[in-house]
């Protein structure tokens, strides 16, 4: 990995709201502070008012963690929800991004994220964008008589004028997920938020309210964002493999989901950035008052659910290291 970084040109965004995300906010924040200090641009906390979409307020109310994100220089910009709300939360990575700056490269993270190291050591591609590829395949899920990867996937690019043949790992094999273009949508980036944030919700939008017939018996919730993802990514240009494997989940970030699962399957490295950025009393006081993190990490929890398992021999699917976690009385979400 390079000694030196990158020059800093870019913003990071996060979604934050009321309840889970608020606290996971402030644990990024301290990450990002604690293991990035070459990084100079602005931390946004994408925050969605209360409107007919929410039958709640969602907005962050608690007045330790506003202060715990200011002291972090976390900037709260907030938007309103315009086609998904309390529905599909998921959907606020994509109507968030109309919040923020026009024309200034960003990178998105789902809020249950640490930051690992120099985040500007990442050589990231604005104009190429890509997104995680450590994922399942999750979606779409085939049935005996029904359409093949193939036909789904290609039904969504036709529906976008978009090349379907261009997006194939030819390497991969036929009907198998990994010759499709599918990414978690745990990061992502690109040079303009704006520009892709209208995108994506239009692709979205598209999926939810008139799918082509091949996905008949395809759920979309909650896999919406990453249906649409992939879409979005090859429309601009990008694609696989535009910054180098290995720092994004891995050297520079981790998207570890839950509590639970990151004590069970991360490396050391992980668990020691998540006890050292969250050890500082300021911070302690925080994030105290989100059970799973004041059980998981202060009260030694996590600590159990990572002597359960031989992190260089994990079980092959994730399912299997859930319900062993369940089944010993451990599992927080």
């Amino acid at each position: 990995m390079p000694k030196t970084s990158r020059p800093t040109d870019f913003n990071i965004a996060i979604v934050g709201q009321r309840g889970r995300l608020m606290y996971e906010a402030v644990l990024f924040a301290a990450s990002l502070r604690a293991k990035s200090s070459g990084f100079k641009g602005k931390l946004f906390v994408m925050e969605p008012q209360p409107n007919g979409l929410w039958d709640y307020d969602p907005r962050i109310q608690d007045d330790a963690v506003l202060s715990a994100l200011d002291m972090l220089g976390a900037q709260i910009v907030s938007f309103e929800s315009q086609h998904f709300g309390q529905a599909y939360p998921y959907g606020n990575k994509i109507e968030g991004l109309q919040a923020l700056p026009k024309g200034e490269p960003f990178v998105f993270f789902d809020t249950d994220t640490l930051i690992l190291s120099e985040l500007t050591w990442v050589p990231f591609d604005f104009d190429r964008p890509t997104a995680s590829t450590r994922c399942e395949g999750t979606w779409p899920k085939i049935e005996l008589y029904g359409p093949g990867y193939t036909a789904i996937w290609k039904s969504l690019y036709d529906q976008f004028g978009l090349d379907f043949e261009s997006s194939l790992d030819m390497d991969q094999p036929d009907e198998y997920w990994r010759r499709y273009l599918y990414f978690n949508a745990g990061w992502f980036f690109f040079r303009c938020p704006q520009e892709f944030g209208a995108r994506f919700a239009e692709y979205a939008v598209a999926i939810r309210d008139n799918s082509p017939e091949e996905l008949v018996c395809q759920s979309l919730d909650p896999w919406l964002d990453q249906i649409a993802l992939p879409l979005v990514i090859h429309s601009f240009g990008g694609g696989r493999g535009t910054i180098p494997d290995g720092l994004l989940d891995g050297a520079v970030s981790c998207h570890y989901r839950v509590f639970p699962l990151m004590y069970a399957r991360e490396d050391d490295r992980v668990i020691d950035t998540l006890e050292e950025v969250a050890a500082p009393n300021k911070i302690k006081k925080v994030l105290k008052g989100y059970e799973p993190i004041k059980r998981m990490v202060y009260q030694g929890r996590g600590q159990k659910v990572r002597a359960l398992f031989d992190q260089d021999n994990l079980p092959r699917r994730e399912q299997m290291i859930r319900n062993k976690i369940k089944r010993e009385g451990f599992w927080m979400r």
